[in-house]
């Protein structure tokens, strides 16, 4: 049986808040009726709670739109960027939770502009985000201006989301935290030109599969994590057995390993993917003082078209988003939070650790009218702790350039076939800024 979001009197109008009436709905699963049905319309929401044993599912024309208030967000534990704090909740949430399928031909829509506009103003220079890089505080703004997500996953199993349209997001658009037995299928996550729109976010999580995904994103559109420095390093959870196929990207960063990696990334299984237009392909980034280890990364059959970094692997990345600038004084006047962030972990550990990668069956083509300058590789490792054991076989890359590859120690080529114009470019040096 069937529960009806009408039946308890949601108002599909796209202006009545609909939050209350929907999650009257969810909570009133139960045994014989564990399906809940949103039918065609724009219901305006704040955060919602899904529970165990639920279904949920989209009509065709069912539309959740994100409030623009933070209010109808609640404020809950959560973790933000690899840090542990309070943050609000996303449009749904499934927390503390198992066996939950969210599917059907639906949209979440998180009004994304609004909140884009909250951070770096409308002509994405006067925003929030200004007043903390005018205080040398880059490290700490992404965690001190909320935005709303779109779903939610958090220390939660056997979860399946499917179908959906996930578009202009006020932060992240997918989060998976904590989670096992994870199933991503067949999303468009699009319209995602703002501050920190990752895609789907992988965060300390084990058994996750991603498939047949479309991605159009303003930063990373999948990214896998597992927590930054000292609190990282405090929770201490890997991410581990990812599989990844199937998918687009047509905007934005690509795949990435980072840069939150202090819990350590391993088992990724990365095939069948096709990347056009898009900054990077395969991304790797941390920082210095992070530490943790990346290893063993299978990477098998990708195609890409005007792809500038296919590979940029840059271990000590955004310096300004990664060194603490401010005083034990300081830090008296600062939310909990900031101490969080700014954490450290020992410093015999620092520097991350890649190790056995292995990238198979690669092809990179440029259009005639590309204007961007592609760089063939983008690896920088540390020479005192190089990443080992890296293999690509079966490469073709019609390049501008070749790059820089700098800390690796068993780097093997075999069949690798560049056609490259010109010599490096300075200003592809300061892609890792970004």
């Amino acid at each position: 049986m069937q529960i009806n979001v009408l039946d308890f009197a949601a108002k599909g109008n796209g202006t009545t808040n609909a939050t209350k009436a929907i999650q009257a709905a969810l909570d009133a699963v139960n045994d014989v009726q564990n399906t809940v049905v949103i039918p065609a319309g724009v219901y305006l929401v704040g955060s919602l709670f899904v529970k165990s044993h639920t279904s949920l599912v989209f009509e065709d024309g069912a539309v959740l739109l994100g409030t623009k208030s933070l209010k109808d967000y609640k404020i809950i534990n959560t973790r933000v960027a690899g840090i542990e704090m309070k943050w609000p909740a996303a449009i749904i949430n499934c927390i503390d939770a198992v066996d939950i399928s969210i599917s059907g031909n639906g949209r979440i829509d998180g009004q994304g502009p609004f909140w884009w506009a909250k951070y770096w103003g409308n002509d994405k220079k006067s925003g929030a985000r200004k007043q903390y890089d005018e205080q040398n505080l880059r490290w700490i703004a992404d965690y001190s201006i909320p935005r709303p997500r779109e779903i939610l996953l958090y220390n939660a199993s056997d979860i399946k989301v499917k179908d959906i349209n996930l578009t202009q997001s006020g932060f992240w658009n997918l989060q998976i935290t904590y989670c096992s037995k994870i199933e991503i299928a067949n999303l468009v996550i699009d319209k995602n030109n703002g501050p920190s729109t990752d895609g789907i976010d992988i965060d300390s999580s084990e058994k996750v599969h991603v498939h047949n995904c479309v991605f159009s994103c303003g930063d990373d559109c999948i990214a896998i994590k597992s927590g930054r420095d000292g609190d990282g390093y405090r929770v201490g959870r890997p991410s581990r057995i990812i599989e990844i196929d199937h998918c687009k990207f047509l905007s934005g960063y690509g795949l990435t390993i980072g840069s939150e990696v202090t819990g350590s990334v391993y088992e990724i299984k990365v095939h069948d993917l096709e990347f056009v237009g898009c900054d990077c392909g395969i991304r790797m980034k941390s920082s210095a003082e992070r530490g943790g280890a990346i290893e063993n990364v299978f990477v098998e059959n990708l195609q890409m078209k005007n792809v500038r970094f296919p590979f940029s692997w840059i271990l000590n990345w955004h310096r300004e988003y990664n060194l603490k600038k401010i005083s034990d004084e300081e830090f008296q006047s600062k939310p909990e939070f900031w101490r969080s962030v700014a954490a450290s972990i020992p410093k015999n550990l620092w520097q991350t650790k890649v190790r056995d990668v292995y990238i198979k069956n690669v092809s990179l083509k440029l259009s005639a009218d590309y204007e961007k300058s592609a760089r063939a590789f983008d690896i920088k490792a540390f020479p005192a702790k190089p990443m080992e054991n890296i293999i690509f076989e079966d490469i073709k890359l019609d390049v501008s350039e070749f790059g820089n590859i700098v800390g690796v120690k068993g780097l093997k080529f075999k069949n690798v076939s560049l056609n490259i114009k010109h010599s490096n470019q300075n200003m592809n040096d300061n892609f890792d800024n970004r």
